[in-house]
């Protein structure tokens, strides 16, 4: 695996050493863009990797930097990390900026991030401050050193000092954030050696391969995957997804035949015309009946039509579809009716 983690590693190792020699460069990193967070994550990997003392100033920025995105990724959450593990009791609260930065945040941050120099010494400096914030940050509390104690120790498991202990996974989320398509792919066969199809392989597999635009494989594993679906809901679901990576892939006929499975389940389904998986479902046939041949794509149109004309308020997005595959059949009065209702 380090091979491939290389890939990833050599330019975040060379990007921070940059930053470490230029404080000037930091604002690099700070116009706001795709390129300049990718670049931030860089800086940060390598960090995750070579913590040194004299770095503190430069993750406290780069914390200062994640918490103006508004979102709890992968980044934010490592740069929070780091900023802990510094155990600097003023830097409650930057993370406290942290933790309102966004609604995930305020659900999902730890509030132990506060309290990473410790309980006690944290409670004193917030409870002689006279920030407006003060008695909110107190109720966060872990309660004692102990409890900070076996969260430090699944923090630490979660973000390992150690790249060959980090997770497949999440090399693939790195190397998809980068786009470095290949390396995904490259570590999606690694991660997949040897492992049991069952479905949680099998929905990697899937989200991974199509997300590769690999949608004749992704169709294989959604395949694989019926056969652990229960329940009618489920099952149209993985017939539609089915159909849709078919499709996806130029195959029609299998398409074709994996929404007829689809329409199948869907007669247990109560009143299916209301919920999603229905709406989903009729926008698919018109979706392939705007890219088949006409063999397949006539009776799919038909069988559209006939469920959409039952159906209130459907999205515009099925509309759009309907006109598309209306024109594209010379359907005349099918494409003036879908166009009336957008």
């Amino acid at each position: 695996m380090i091979d491939l983690v290389e890939r990833l590693m050599e330019p975040s190792r060379r990007e921070l050493q940059r930053m470490r020699e230029s404080p000037d460069a930091w604002s690099e990193l700070s116009r706001g863009g795709d390129a300049d967070a990718v670049r931030r994550a860089r800086v940060l990997w390598a960090l995750q990797f070579d913590r040194r003392p004299e770095d503190l100033p430069l993750v406290r920025w780069l914390a200062e930097q994640e918490a103006q995105t508004g979102d709890l990724t992968e980044e934010v959450r490592l740069a929070g990390f780091l900023l802990a593990e510094f155990r600097q009791p003023e830097d409650v609260w930057l993370q406290w900026r942290i933790k309102r930065a966004s609604f995930d945040a305020w659900c999902a941050y730890d509030s132990e991030h506060l309290f990473a120099a410790g309980v006690e010494v944290t409670t004193s400096i917030v409870g002689a401050s006279d920030h407006p914030d003060r008695e909110e940050v107190l109720a966060r509390s872990p309660g004692s050193e102990e409890d900070l104690a076996g969260w430090w120790e699944g923090k630490r498991a979660w973000f390992p000092a150690d790249p060959a202990d980090e997770e497949l996974v999440t090399w693939m989320d790195r190397a998809d954030l980068v786009g470095d398509a290949a390396l995904v792919r490259q570590l999606l066969d690694r991660w997949a050696e040897g492992r049991p199809r069952d479905r949680d392989t099998l929905d990697m597999l899937g989200y991974r391969l199509r997300d590769l635009g690999a949608y004749a494989e992704a169709a294989v594993a959604e395949r694989e995957r019926l056969a652990f679906t229960r329940g009618p809901i489920e099952h149209a679901s993985g017939w539609r997804s089915l159909a849709e990576l078919e499709r996806l892939a130029g195959d029609h006929e299998a398409a074709w035949a994996a929404l007829h499975d689809c329409g199948v389940a869907l007669r247990d389904v109560s009143d299916w015309t209301d919920v999603g998986i229905g709406r989903s479902y009729v926008e698919e046939l018109f979706l392939l009946a705007g890219a088949a041949g006409i063999d397949v794509a006539r009776p799919a149109f038909a069988e559209g039509d006939r469920h959409a004309r039952t159906m209130a308020g459907l999205p515009p997005v099925v509309l759009d579809a309907a006109v598309v595959a209306a024109d594209r059949l010379g359907e005349r009065d099918g494409a003036a009716y879908y166009r009336g209702l957008l």
